[in-house]
């Protein structure tokens, strides 16, 4: 297993994470909070109601924030002139960093070369978008709306417009996905060559399409067997490529992790906005109202949008969160947060996991190991 170092993240910086639920299609597999494009005055409306909820938000003091995330849906859907009235927004009530990482999730075949150079201009500077799979009859069966076509095409113009850290998204272990498939998959990727690749094994959401579809007979199971196989090759491939597993389902090219969802894996602050949009501040957690049109009347009445709050048991997801990084957690520094040694205190459950070759000790480190990797939610449980 690989690990890397080469990353640091300061930790007195915040992100900004903005939620943009709209989309052309429905994904069949897709269980986030979304609605279908129909009409402009829509999301004019939205992002009137998304720079209310910003300009409302108040502290006693500017935050500064060193990422901003705008996550959907798609936001690419989004026009440049909205894009700079939630940056406006930002900026009045946030202290922005220069070197922000700011990236702007796409679907492929919904830009224009016009168009994200609008973006580049407004200081997008990070590309994320869903191709799942390089198979056209694959792309069917998940209900997308592009062609491979579309996205090769999509990542030459990102390219053209001057993007220099593209990131984009594969799924393992589809209906129908052969081994062979699948390794064709992540050669195009490789042949690509993007900054950043995220690959995430395939979960079947209840109340989605696809987990309908399955449960009807009318798709396969997926294979978890197969699937692991693809995970192993996956990760052969792309670090004879070059790229650092450096988080279970991320590799990236050296010095290209995500700043962004780094902040979550290490419990550091994130403010959301929008639908559904999830905070984390000072050992507090709390989301948004998940219906759009709800959503949007609470913050135009001037009411706060949120619908939960919760203090976690940071000491547990410090584990299960932090273990999701191939760098794992420094038992050292552990200690010094919460008050006692993960090794006295799981003692037994850390022996079974080292005997079942799931994690490992190493300068003083917890981490999990290539193994561990696959059987994640296991070596999680034992913590929680």
């Amino acid at each position: 297993m690989t690990n890397s170092n080469s990353f640091r993240i300061t930790t007195e910086n915040a992100g900004i994470y903005v939620h943009f639920p709209f989309c052309k299609s429905r994904c069949s597999y897709c269980d986030f909070v979304t609605e279908i494009y129909v009409k402009s005055h829509r999301i004019e409306e939205y992002v009137r109601a998304l720079c209310l909820e910003i300009e409302n938000f108040s502290l006693q003091e500017k935050i500064k924030v060193d990422t901003i995330y705008f996550g959907g849906g798609t936001p690419s859907l989004l026009e440049p002139k909205q894009v700079e009235q939630i940056l406006n927004a930002i900026d009045r009530n946030f202290s922005v960093e220069a070197n922000i990482e700011f990236t702007l999730e796409m679907n492929p075949a919904t830009v224009t070369y016009e168009k994200l150079n609008t973006f580049r201009d407004l200081g997008v500077n990070r590309a994320s978008f869903g191709i799942q799979t390089f198979d056209n009859n694959l792309l069917k069966v998940l209900a997308r709306h592009h062609t491979a076509e579309d996205a090769i095409k999509t990542f030459e113009l990102l390219r053209k417009a001057g993007f220099e850290n593209i990131s984009f998204d594969l799924i393992v272990g589809l209906p129908y996905q052969t081994l062979k498939g699948w390794e064709s998959d992540v050669e195009q990727a490789i042949k690509l060559y993007p900054e950043h690749l995220s690959l995430y094994l395939l979960e079947i959401h209840e109340n989605t399409p696809l987990a309908e579809q399955i449960r009807s007979g009318r798709r396969p199971m997926p294979d978890d067997d197969l699937a692991a196989a693809m995970y192993e090759m996956m990760i052969d491939k792309l670090q004879s490529a070059g790229y650092v597993h450096y988080e279970i389902s991320n590799f990236a090219l050296r010095g290209f992790e995500s700043k962004h969802n780094l902040k979550y894996w290490l419990c550091q602050p994130v403010f959301g906005f929008g639908v559904s949009a999830v905070s984390f501040h000072q050992g507090e957690r709390w989301g948004n109202e998940r219906n759009t049109t709800r959503y949007i009347e609470l913050v135009k009445s001037g009411k706060s949008p949120c619908t939960f709050r919760e203090k976690p048991n940071l000491a547990s997801e410090t584990v299960f969160l932090g273990l999701r990084l191939a760098r794992g957690i420094n038992l050292e520094d552990y200690k010094e947060r919460f008050g006692f040694d993960l090794r006295e205190k799981f003692a037994d459950e850390l022996e079974r996991l080292r005997e079942f070759g799931l994690v490992e000790i190493k300068d003083d480190s917890l981490r999990l190991t290539r193994k561990g990797f696959l059987y994640s939610n296991e070596v999680f449980a034992m913590f929680v």
